[in-house]
């Protein structure tokens, strides 16, 4: 993901793997400068998984997404995407938190 002033900067990048009936994340990563308290940009990550949504839409996998969550991370991804476990660090997002991620990033188009 760049920003429409500054092509050349990656501010953060997703891989995903389009499975039989649903995306699946294998890959999420914010820029160092788009880190922590200080960070340049607030909602990378955010942006990033409501494009993976996005693409389970348009594969019609009504938004569902699952990734592979580090344990410190689970309750940030819970509270911040509405995502839920689904057994150890497996989580998904539903069609419900997606369609909330897509109108939050998305709305526009």
């Amino acid at each position: 993901m760049t920003i429409v002033d500054n092509p050349n900067i990656v501010q953060g990048l997703i891989s995903f793997t389009i499975n039989a009936d649903h995306v699946y994340m294998d890959l999420l990563e914010n820029a160092p400068f788009n880190l922590g308290r200080d960070k340049l940009y607030e909602g990378v990550a955010g942006n990033l998984v409501a494009y993976a949504c996005k693409i389970s839409c348009q594969h019609g996998f009504s938004g569902y997404v699952s990734f592979t969550a580090k344990t410190r991370l689970i309750e940030h991804y819970q509270r911040t995407l509405n995502a839920m476990t689904f057994g150890g660090q497996l989580m998904i997002i539903n069609t419900v938190a997606a369609d909330i991620l897509i109108d939050k990033y998305y709305k526009n188009e």
